[in-house]
């Protein structure tokens, strides 16, 4: 069921939506004709196509990409599951696969929750919040937008650019939800949604000290998850989990019943050299599949 589900709702990175946001931003992506979407740019004279999130088929790939014009491109590749099939083509594994936590709406979504989140709502609800939920704003100043870009130059890491936010919020009308909980008419947590498709994806999650105190994401999840369901959204991408990194971050998602599985990694192939790599990429499938196999668990 959960398969069957996945595939039928393709990633956020590989979305009609996503297309659109582009093209607003006067980035226009080209499109394969299996309908993967490739994203274009140049570094000096070498042209870089990237892959990101994709469904790869490695037998049909070349072809693929030939029939587009990216036979001369340096071409980077992020496939949405594993795919030890592009070692056979000449593609050499450049970094080992992340593992992503996927929640499937179609079930009984309270059933499937972990004790202690279950826990966690059931204290939320206890607090006296005030749950709202509408369209994103196009105000630059937003708290939470600016409580994110702070919260990414504080620990080192990266996500969109605020416009990019901004701009799927204009191409996609409605499909950007903000749920935001109140205590005392103060914002104390914030969330941020993106529907895509029959998907959505987990985009923003920001607390105070109150928001933490009074398990407020938690409680925005919960309705974050049953709203989705009620409108046919069938599967939630919650995101990267890592148990070393972010083990707090873990927990919360994966105590909500998704279950975590592999990406498959980053790989890079130059076409004009083919299967010559083939040996360079065998060197490190040991290490690639160890990744594949070793998906985090919630440690409660």
């Amino acid at each position: 069921m959960f398969d069957t589900i996945a595939l039928a709702s393709p990633p956020l990175q590989q979305s009609a939506e996503f297309a659109a946001t582009l093209a607003l931003c006067g980035q226009q992506a080209a499109q394969l004709d299996d309908g993967t979407l490739v994203l274009t740019r140049r570094i000096g004279w070498l042209p870089i196509a990237l892959l990101s999130r994709a469904r790869l088929d490695p037998q049909t790939l070349p072809g693929l990409l030939a029939r587009a014009g990216l036979r001369r491109s340096l071409i980077l590749m992020n496939p949405d599951a594993p795919c030890p099939g592009l070692a056979r083509m000449g593609a050499v594994p450049l970094i080992t696969p992340a593992h992503v936590a996927e929640l499937d709406l179609t079930g009984d979504l309270m059933a499937g929750l972990h004790q202690k989140w279950r826990n966690r709502l059931r204290h939320a609800r206890s607090q006296g919040l005030h749950v709202t939920q509408g369209p994103l704003s196009q105000d630059t100043a937003h708290w939470l937008l600016t409580a994110e870009a702070a919260q990414q130059r504080a620990r080192g890491y990266r996500n969109w650019p605020t416009a990019l936010t901004l701009a799927y919020a204009r191409a996609n009308p409605g499909a950007a939800q903000l749920l935001t909980a109140r205590q005392g008419g103060t914002p104390i947590a914030g969330l941020l949604m993106l529907r895509h498709g029959t998907a959505a994806s987990y985009h923003i999650g920001h607390s105070t000290p109150a928001g933490r105190a009074s398990s407020a994401q938690t409680l925005l999840m919960w309705h974050a998850m049953t709203w989705l369901a009620e409108r046919g959204v069938t599967r939630l991408d919650l995101g990267p989990v890592e148990t070393e990194q972010t083990p707090g971050l873990t927990r919360f998602k994966l105590g909500t019943g998704a279950r975590a599985r592999p990406l498959g990694g980053t790989w890079a192939w130059w076409p004009p050299i083919g299967k010559t790599l083939r040996p360079l990429a065998r060197l490190d499938r040991a290490r690639m599949f160890q990744s594949w196999t070793d998906a985090p668990a919630p440690d409660y």
